[in-house]
């Protein structure tokens, strides 16, 4: 009796067991739920090529007089002692970044749009007798244009930067004492500015660059102008954009 107690008693533990097993079979299997898929965010970097154009104002910064043949001085005027206008035009570069230190070349060139009217120049003759729109057609830079290395850190979007190198104009002048011409003139200029992207694409600026051109004999029609500079302070902002996506 007690045997055969046993064996029903493992025989219903069997036939249960394989039920439990049967019905687990049949549930669904519970996957793993996928791995979150994080996209990188694109790093702003500043390498790449550039264009853009600018505008700004621009300041005399002479502390000499011309002098010209005859004894004749320039006290005033364009390049004498005071003058000033705006400026406008173009720009283009290409920028190198590593690490935060970015480093590039640009060009540029722009038209300047000062008074040069006759009764901005101011003449002195020998003993002192002024000569003012006595038949003196003012004198004028007409453009100018510069080839400058630039180097800054990079804040992410923002730049700080140095810039410089050389700088060229071209000088329309009408001084009946020397006749007229139109001149070439070379020098150098060097400043500072700060740059924002802000887009992947365009970016912008504000710069102030001081420039001096030489006051050599390629002025008025070849007279020797000694060791006067023409000198001038420049402000500019400007509009950039660069090629690539970030």
């Amino acid at each position: 009796m007690k045997t055969r107690l046993l064996g029903l008693l493992a025989a219903t533990a069997l036939t249960t067991a394989g039920i439990s097993a049967a019905s687990a079979a049949d549930l669904p299997m519970r996957a793993a739920p996928p791995a979150p898929v994080f996209a990188p965010v694109p790093v702003f970097t500043w390498t790449g090529f550039y264009v853009g154009a600018q505008v700004g104002y621009g300041w005399n910064a002479n502390d000499n007089d011309i002098v010209l043949p005859g004894g004749f001085v320039v006290q005033s005027g364009d390049f004498g002692d005071s003058g000033d206008g705006f400026l406008a035009g173009v720009h283009a570069g290409y920028n190198v970044q590593l690490g935060s230190f970015v480093v590039g070349v640009e060009g540029d060139i722009e038209g300047v749009f000062g008074d040069d009217d006759d009764e901005d120049v101011v003449i002195v003759g020998p003993g002192g007798a002024v000569f003012t729109n006595y038949g003196f057609a003012g004198n004028a830079l007409d453009w100018q244009g510069s080839i400058r290395a630039r180097a800054g850190f990079a804040f992410d979007r923002a730049l700080i930067y140095a810039t410089g190198g050389f700088a060229f104009a071209g000088l329309s002048d009408g001084f009946g004492i020397v006749g007229d011409d139109d001149d070439t003139l070379t020098g150098w200029t060097l400043g500072a500015g700060v740059e924002y992207a802000f887009t992947n694409n365009l970016t912008t600026r504000l710069e102030y660059r001081y420039t001096s051109f030489d006051g050599g004999s390629n002025v008025f029609n070849d007279v020797d102008l000694g060791d006067n500079e023409i000198e001038f302070h420049t402000i500019r902002v400007g509009l950039s954009y660069k090629f690539g996506s970030y």
